[in-house]
């Protein structure tokens, strides 16, 4: 017998559900469409959630005390999304999340997630496995900021990235790699004539 399409089986791709487990699933992640340009979650909030992206793109951003924001992550179809500094620790937030394009989100609470990892043990792992590749793409992402050109950190960019230069402004992609939009402006126009 064919199972209909639902949330849990999207979010947890490549993972057995039997329907008692899709029951249990999905009234723990709720729906939620965001415009372009509003804010999910704004710097001093307590974090008690984080979001899958079902469609659309956001943006995690740092504000520095002279008002520059810092682009720290995009958040494109299938990626999960949150200020996980403050999320782990259920502290206040020091990140902004924005819409960058009218999305779709899932957003599911921490004791929401403790409740499937203890009933539903293989979520534990998937989100394991989810968890230790963002991690790993964080510390390389840092270490390329400290030994690689800003022609290679965009080149970086553009693989992990490969569709978003069309959802995106150009200050938030400069944002992202640390430049100036004009340097990534020069970047480009090298990579072409070449």
């Amino acid at each position: 017998m064919l199972r209909k399409e639902s949330i849990a089986t999207e979010i947890f791709k490549n993972i057995s559900l039997s329907q008692k487990e899709i029951e249990l699933i999905e009234p723990k992640f709720h729906k939620v469409l965001v415009q372009k340009s509003e804010i999910i979650l704004n710097v001093g909030e307590v974090v008690y959630d984080q979001y899958y992206v079902a469609s659309g793109c956001l943006r995690i951003f740092y504000r520095d005390a002279s008002g520059k924001e810092h682009t720290v992550q995009f958040a494109i179809a299938d990626w999960w999304l949150s200020d996980y500094t403050a999320f782990f620790t259920t502290s206040k937030a020091i990140m902004t999340i924005e819409c960058i394009q009218p999305s779709v989100l899932y957003r599911v609470s921490k004791k929401d997630m403790n409740f499937l990892y203890k009933n539903v043990p293989q979520t534990e792992t998937f989100i394991r496995l989810k968890l230790e590749k963002a991690y790993a793409f964080f510390q390389k992402r840092i270490l390329g900021t400290l030994y690689k050109t800003t022609k290679e950190r965009y080149l970086d960019f553009v693989l992990t990235y490969p569709d978003i230069e069309k959802m995106v402004k150009n200050y938030h992609i400069a944002s992202y790699l640390g430049v100036t939009t004009e340097t990534l402006s020069r970047i480009r126009k090298e990579i072409i004539e070449n």
